[in-house]
């Protein structure tokens, strides 16, 4: 890939992931109506005063969708941190333990996860405790903990080949100081891009618990949701299903071409000389 289609993708993902952040912060203190409240105005075509129009319950699209975009950030964020922060420890310790019987039995149990996912988890986790937010978000987080895992592993027993490691443990240097100081950075930047990776996996995995009713309740609006609804006047105002579902791509192409500019800018591996 040249260097120029590289800073394309950056950007086109950082323009996207822009976009729909800008549209959460200001969802936080305006939107053009109350995006839960229920008018005579239903299924009123785009107009001055309702933008996309309205649904068939009136309330205004444009409100739904920014309150939406608001609701998708806090989902991703706070599942990919659940993730981070319990697979990158764990992948740190399977792999500086290597071949030792506990660290081939922590991977096996991490590798365990991957048959139960996001969306069987979150039905669980529904069923004994009631759909809600932070069940979609304990879900897709838990699911999402191998990758970061396998990620933090491998990185990790790439670096403990190196020179600078074998120098540390000869000094005295404990295990955790040189996770500290050797691998946790040069792990740092693959981990990154994991995230952003993720992230967009989480929009869509909310989207889809949403979809199903096993999120967010009904009195927050989610793009998943507007999918489900919009189905009720699929043949009369097809338009209403167009909405969410281009909020969704945008968001999740936008983390993906993230990722990939990020990936493509941080591994020397992909860097060509111009």
């Amino acid at each position: 890939m040249s260097r120029s289609l590289r800073e394309v993708t950056l950007w086109s993902g950082l323009v996207l992931v822009g976009m729909i952040v800008l549209t959460a912060l200001v969802a936080m203190v305006w939107t053009p109506f109350d995006p839960i409240r229920v008018t005579p105005e239903r299924l009123a075509p785009m107009s001055s005063r309702h933008w996309l129009g309205t649904d068939a319950y009136g309330i205004d699209i444009l409100s739904q969708l920014m309150s939406g975009a608001r609701t998708c950030l806090l989902v991703g964020m706070v599942s990919v941190a659940i993730a981070a922060l319990v697979g990158i420890p764990l992948g740190l310790v399977i792999g500086i333990g290597g071949d030792r019987w506990w660290a081939r039995l922590l991977l096996r149990i991490s590798d365990m996860l991957y048959a139960l996912p996001a969306l069987l988890l979150a039905i669980l986790l529904a069923a004994a405790l009631g759909a809600s937010t932070t069940t979609a978000m304990a879900a897709i987080g838990i699911a999402t903990i191998p990758v970061f895992v396998r990620m933090t592993r491998a990185g990790t027993m790439q670096v403990m080949t190196r020179d600078y490691v074998a120098s540390a443990r000869v000094s005295g240097i404990g295990w955790p100081a040189i996770a500290w100081q050797h691998i946790l950075p040069n792990v740092a930047p693959l981990l990154g891009v994991q995230a952003s990776v993720s992230f967009a996996t989480a929009i869509l995995a909310e989207a889809a618990l949403s979809y199903l009713g096993l999120s967010t309740p009904s009195t927050t609006p989610t793009w998943g949701r507007m999918i489900n609804e919009a189905q009720r006047a699929i043949y009369t105002s097809p338009e209403l299903t167009v909405w969410p579902a281009l909020a969704i791509g945008m968001a999740v192409l936008g983390f993906n071409l993230l990722g990939d500019g990020l990936r493509d800018r941080l591994d020397p591996l992909l860097k060509e000389v111009s």
